[in-house]
């Protein structure tokens, strides 16, 4: 995270929070945006090229904020990036805000990876259990691998729980070699 970075993520957060708009549509809507400007050359030409002026470019967020019905305070936020040559940073933007109200709303974002894909029950049990354990309200993503055998393996952070079969016969291996 990048200081510039991380100041224009609180500074939106802040606008939204004041605001008391829904973060997590805004941060979705941010979100569309740069897939949109990941997946168009012609506008990352448009808004990343000095020599089109910013009028010029305003113009073009203005008919694509029209089009997509953005909130105010998210086509606002966009004119500032473009304004500032801050719109190649909006990817390392997007993260900073949506951690940023992850931070405020008590929520945590959890990467859940198992064998087999859990069905709704498994997956409301599984979240109540490591919102128990994080003490935060879980949003999770889940992922298929054969490789687990059995079980799990939770990310929430930089804090992993193993609780595959696979991890378990890894400490079972350590432990015998020990």
């Amino acid at each position: 995270m990048s200081v510039v970075t991380g100041r224009y993520a609180r500074a939106l957060a802040d606008a939204v929070f004041d605001q008391k708009l829904d973060a997590l549509k805004i941060a979705a809507g941010l979100r569309d945006i740069e897939a949109l400007l990941v997946s168009s050359a012609e506008l990352r030409i448009v808004w990343e090229n000095p020599s089109v002026s910013p009028e010029q470019k305003r113009a073009v967020l203005d008919a694509i904020a029209a089009k997509a019905k953005l909130p105010t305070v998210l086509r606002n936020f966009m004119a500032v990036l473009i304004d500032h040559r801050r719109i190649e940073q909006l990817g390392e933007m997007a993260g900073e805000f949506e951690a940023e109200i992850n931070e405020r709303l008590g929520l945590a974002e959890a990467e859940v990876t198992s064998a087999r894909e859990l069905g709704a029950n498994e997956r409301k049990q599984l979240e109540k259990k490591v919102a128990e354990v994080v003490g935060k309200t879980i949003k999770a993503r889940y992922i298929t691998d054969a490789n687990v055998l059995g079980g799990a393996v939770i990310r929430v952070g930089s804090t992993i729980y193993d609780g595959s079969v696979r991890g378990q016969l890894q400490k079972l291996r350590e432990t015998l070699s020990a």
